[in-house]
């Protein structure tokens, strides 16, 4: 599937986005162009200007990605919920101790990208990033019948841990955006090359980036999957529903004191 979607033929991708859209709702009138040389370049399409609104309430956590809501709630003895009656332990998926203790008691949401949806992911919060963990593994699909009946999914596949530092002291928030079936590649903007199978095992990269919320921090080449992790102070927002779907921009915390503002950081 990676070899076919970088073909490079707009007569071929033409009707294999015409095929995809028999099937799905692709919403290509949000995108900045709709003429594409490739499926890949249709995967990452980018969205025209005012097609995603940020909140700018400096005190929400906006959505980082356009997704479906799944598993979402407090994390209990050092673990979440991958599905009902699924737990899996954090160190298992973040693969660092002192992640873990800094989510201790926090929260989390698991943000599930369909093959269809706009693939890029922005910063949910102004912050920055000075290193990402990659970590290798499999491409279990992530749709809700495999996370129903494969335990530990999240923590088998490819996924980047993706640590921020926030502006309020002692608050916390990292990203795990999960690769899965067909395209398994993660692009994020603060490193020179995308992160993939060519890397085995536990990869920590260092870097230095800042960000606003709502900035483009990279994208996947195909549907997948981010888990938010917030500590405890942070609270759910009332858009955060099990099979909602939820857009870039849209509030899914709140933080007690001002957590995001222009030159903050």
């Amino acid at each position: 599937m990676g070899w076919f979607s970088r073909i490079r033929s707009r007569r071929l991708t033409r009707l294999s986005v015409a095929m995809w859209s028999l099937f799905d709702d692709l919403r290509l009138e949000e995108a900045k162009t709709q003429d594409y040389v490739s499926i890949r370049d249709c995967f990452v399409r980018e969205l025209r200007a005012g097609a995603r609104k940020i909140d700018p309430d400096p005190y929400i956590v906006t959505s980082p990605c356009d997704a479906v809501v799944g598993a979402f709630g407090c994390v209990r003895a050092r673990e979440a919920i991958q599905a009902k009656g699924f737990p899996y332990k954090l160190k298992d998926l973040l693969g660092d101790e002192r992640l873990v203790q800094q989510h201790r008691n926090g929260k989390f949401v698991t943000l599930r990208l369909r093959a269809s949806m706009y693939h890029r992911m922005h910063s949910p919060c102004d912050g920055r990033l000075r290193r990402v963990r990659y970590i290798s593994g499999d491409t279990w699909n992530v749709n809700p019948v495999a996370l129903q009946r494969v335990q530990n999914l999240f923590c088998k596949n490819e996924r980047a841990v993706l640590p921020f530092e926030l502006s309020v002291q002692d608050s916390y928030l990292t990203l795990v955006p999960v690769a899965a079936i067909l395209v398994a590649s993660i692009r994020l903007h603060c490193l020179p090359k995308p992160l993939d199978l060519r890397h085995r095992g536990a990869t920590e990269f260092p870097c230095d980036a800042r960000f606003i919320k709502g900035q483009e921090l990279g994208y996947f080449e195909n549907g997948s999957t981010i888990v938010m992790f917030v500590s405890e102070e942070f609270e759910f927002s009332e858009n955060v529903v099990e099979g909602s779907t939820i857009r870039v921009g849209e509030a899914v915390f709140a933080h007690p004191a001002p957590i995001s503002s222009t030159g903050s950081l």
